[in-house]
């Protein structure tokens, strides 16, 4: 999910400001940002009324190409 950061870096929030808006620790934000937890549809709902976001958009498949940045070279 490499799209959430610039979102909330855009939104001039820290991850400790969208865990405390959202009602969660810091750490399960990091852990959606780095795409090692995919958040329930209420904290994703949560996420993207807090960032200014579809929510559904954590469930979406990623284009091919955001794909393939990920892959280490």
């Amino acid at each position: 999910m490499n799209w959430i950061r610039p979102l909330r870096k855009s939104a001039e929030l820290s991850q400790e400001e969208v865990a405390k808006l959202v009602g969660v620790n810091r750490a399960t934000i990091t852990k959606i940002e780095n795409g090692k937890l995919l958040p329930s549809v209420s904290l994703a709902k949560r996420i993207g009324s807090a960032l200014g976001f579809d929510w559904t958009r954590f469930y979406e498949d990623e284009p091919e190409e955001a794909k393939k940045e990920e892959v280490p070279a």
